[in-house]
């Protein structure tokens, strides 16, 4: 996965605090982990850039380097959605009558039905993601678990919502056992105008 450019990513900044359930402490903490990934990302892709000049793509660095590159790639764009999926300005539900709501409605039967299959999605053993995905040939949502940042990534689906399961997104403010309490948190937050831009193609990601 070699990105033959050496312009560099930045990373973005999201005004966050005040959020209900997730304390400032633990964004504050969660930005540096993304920062870490922005840098990665980085790195990555300017060592990939030099070996390629130095026609080494036959390599086992370059082939670890380019493995490396989707994990920590996909870490920044991932959690660039979370945090962007979530409002300081007070979340609210989906509504049953707006463009995304209609969509799930027909998709999962009715909004509760989405709210609880997203939320089991969420609450799954191990670390990753939850995302409502769009799939752009049928119009069809649904849910899906990412493990770690690739494992279950749906190629050419769209996401909608996306919820960072990873324990250090909840660890300072809840148990381990009360992934549950965060995940109603997150829902709380949800920006709901946002996923809604998303359901309708609102485009997301530019090299800063």
């Amino acid at each position: 996965m070699a990105l033959l450019t050496q312009t560099p990513y930045k990373a973005k900044e999201f005004n966050l605090s005040g959020l209900v359930g997730i304390s400032d402490h633990t964004l504050e903490v969660h930005f540096g982990l993304y920062g870490g990934y922005v840098k990665n990302t980085n790195l990555l892709t300017e060592q990939l850039f030099h070996l390629s000049e130095a026609h080494k793509e036959t390599s086992l660095e370059y082939a670890e380097l380019s493995r490396r590159l989707g994990f920590e790639y996909n870490g920044m764009v991932l959690h660039e959605w979370y945090f962007d999926n979530m409002t300081s300005s007070g979340g609210s539900d989906v509504a049953a009558s707006s463009s995304l709501g209609r969509a799930l409605a027909e998709s999962f039967g009715d909004l509760d039905t989405w709210k609880r299959d997203f939320t089991a999605i969420g609450g799954m053993r191990g670390v990753g993601w939850a995302v409502t995905y769009l799939d752009p040939a049928t119009n069809r949502l649904s849910n899906h678990w990412i493990t770690l940042h690739q494992d279950g990534n749906i190629a050419g689906f769209k996401p909608i919502i996306v919820m960072d399961v990873w324990e250090h997104a909840f660890l300072l403010d809840y148990k381990p056992a009360e992934r549950g309490k965060y995940i109603e948190s997150f829902l709380a937050n949800l920006d709901v105008a946002k996923a809604e831009s998303r359901y309708l193609g609102t485009a997301e990601r530019a090299i800063g």
